[in-house]
């Protein structure tokens, strides 16, 4: 097999001296400390800054130089403890505009590079020991002995290294969180100012969010909002635990195969929530011409009865007419995930109440319902099924520092709508006991649907997401803790990632004889979230001495490691 061979080694040194400064400006002692090229006491001057801001731009100077001088790996590591987002914004762009240095640009020397080896070691082996980071150790390359193979796989280490390289990454892996994300817990939290911080520093050198901060450390469902303004942390907790993709590549978790929190989804539905709209959802709507050619093929039929081998002409001619209905995306980009959730949730949930995809025990679709009625159907109509958000309450803390959100999250409203002869739809705002039926089995037995087609608990995760975007908005949770949402706010610049957007889609209809007479129904609807009415400061029931307040203390970040975002 051909192999290229690399010689390579690496030499690390630990120097017991101890960083010496000034008792003057540390504006100036990072200065000096810059000009000679010592980028750990120049952050330990830093740290010596009397105030926060001075601190986070002295910082940024030093991520800049250490740039400047090739350390990549360590200038990043630097702006990260920036605490001001803005600050911190300011100091990646800065870094991203030098040339060659980032987004995974290499220089041109013949030299073998110990970058990506060296990045290994100091955010593994004591991180807090680095020269970069203010420590005693520094670390260099010279020539030794590893190997890659035709296939780009590092075989191993020197022969003195008894840690392979799998080790090393699984370890980096884990570098700066509190465990293993994959672990079950009843109670994860997400802090969102830490996640973002994480996720812009990625984006910075040009990468995605890894699967950890995809499925936001595998949280299943949203139940507490927990807020700590003295650390700046705005929280997410909830159940999580392992996952894995199913067959059509969406983060489900690996018992139950229920679709996890997605990091696109709350970004999608965070910028919703602070755009001027303030709402977002989908519509599935036929159209006026085809609904008038429709009402005239039903029309021209039932002037007399079907003679046999009439009926496949009679229900062709039915189907042409109806033909497909417009996909309309509001609020939010049509080609986001989010928005490919929405409807398809709202189409398969057409399909189950027209009884062309299975239900659960106890959902009666609606064609079923008219034949249990005694088969006499209202005059022809559209009926109107959509998704809304479904909770019983939204509890906070007397304070205000802590929210819970209640209740099964999604339900299906109903209502009928008559057609004129020009295919014109006239809303009644009522529904009939046959249509509301349908809505109110599906509603109830939601459970058991989303176990049984993980799109609707996908959507249930997004209209929790919504609730979220919604209570931070209404109580201007990122004002408390000092986030100006850089990252992922309106104006940020995470980019979720797209595809093509649906606009289109062939109309539900379904066909049955009742009774000796041919029953056709045809559905429109769409999907609602708008969570404001729910999130508004007078709709959110207080709960004094409750157990909301006991979960938050109990959750508070206590000593974690330096870059964790997640802990249970």
């Amino acid at each position: 097999m051909l192999r290229a061979l690399v010689r390579c080694g690496i030499v690390v040194c630990w120097f017991c001296i101890p960083a010496v400064l000034s008792a003057g400006d540390p504006a100036a002692e990072v200065a000096a400390r810059l000009a000679a090229g010592e980028f750990g006491p120049a952050i330990a001057a830093a740290g010596a800054a009397g105030n926060a801001q001075q601190r986070d731009q002295l910082l940024g100077k030093i991520a800049a130089a250490q740039a400047g001088a090739g350390a990549t790996t360590a200038s990043f590591d630097t702006a990260a403890d920036i605490s001001s987002d803005l600050v911190r914004r300011a100091a990646l762009n800065q870094l991203g505009s030098q040339p060659g240095r980032f987004f995974g640009a290499r220089g041109g020397g013949s030299g073998a590079d110990f970058t990506q080896l060296i990045d290994l070691i100091t955010a593994t082996i004591s991180p807090q020991s680095w020269d970069t980071v203010g420590g005693p150790g520094s670390i260099s390359g010279f020539d030794g002995g590893v190997y890659v193979d035709a296939d780009g796989l590092l075989k191993k280490f020197p022969p003195n290294t008894d840690r392979s390289l799998i080790a090393i990454r699984s370890a980096a892996a884990l570098a700066g969180a509190s465990g293993n994300p994959r672990r079950a817990t009843a109670l994860r939290k997400i802090s969102l100012t830490r996640l973002e911080r994480e996720v812009q520093l990625l984006a910075a050198q040009g990468k995605r969010p890894d699967e950890t901060m995809q499925t936001l450390a595998g949280l299943q469902r949203i139940q507490f909002i927990l807020i700590y303004p003295e650390s700046g942390e705005i929280v997410l907790a909830g159940p999580a635990g392992d996952w894995r993709r199913d067959a059509e590549a969406r983060f489900v978790d690996a018992e139950k195969g229920r679709p996890v929190v997605n990091l696109d989804d709350l970004v999608v539905t965070l910028r919703a929530a602070y755009s001027k709209l303030g709402r977002f959802g989908c519509s599935i709507t036929p159209r006026k011409d085809n609904l008038a050619a429709a009402q005239a093929v039903n029309d021209k039929w039932s002037k007399a009865p079907l003679k046999p081998g009439q009926r496949d002409k009679w229900l062709d001619e039915f189907r042409d007419a109806v033909g497909r209905q417009d996909i309309e995306v509001y609020g939010i980009d049509p080609r986001s995930r989010a928005a490919r959730v929405i409807v398809e949730a709202d189409y398969r949930m057409k399909l189950v109440g027209i009884g062309l995809e299975e239900g659960t025990l106890g959902v009666t679709n609606y064609l079923q319902t008219v034949q249990e009625k005694g088969g006499t159907p209202p005059a022809m109509s559209v009926l109107r099924w959509w998704f809304t958000l479904n909770y019983s309450a939204l509890s906070a803390t007397e304070g205000r520092d802590a929210f819970e959100l209640k209740g099964p999250g999604v339900k299906v409203l109903s209502e009928n709508e008559l057609l004129t002869a020009i295919g014109e739809r006239q809303h009644t705002g009522a529904s009939d006991e046959l249509n509301s039926r349908f809505a109110e089995s599906f509603t109830k037995h939601f459970e058991a649907l989303a176990a049984k087609y993980p799109v609707y608990a996908d959507l249930r995760n997004i209209f929790d997401l919504a609730l979220v975007a919604a209570v931070m908005k209404s109580h201007d949770l990122p004002g408390q803790v000092g986030w100006h949402l850089t990252h992922f706010g309106p104006e940020g610049d995470y980019q979720p990632e797209l595809s093509v957007a649906p606009t289109e889609v062939e109309s539900v209809i379904n066909h049955r004889v009742i009774g000796g007479k041919h029953i056709v129904a045809a559905v429109s609807g769409g999907v609602t979230a708008d969570a404001r009415s729910l999130a508004a400061p007078q709709a959110v029931v207080v709960e004094k001495n409750g157990p909301i307040a006991i979960y938050r203390d109990n959750s508070r970040p206590h000593e974690l490691p330096r870059r964790a975002w997640w802990w249970d």
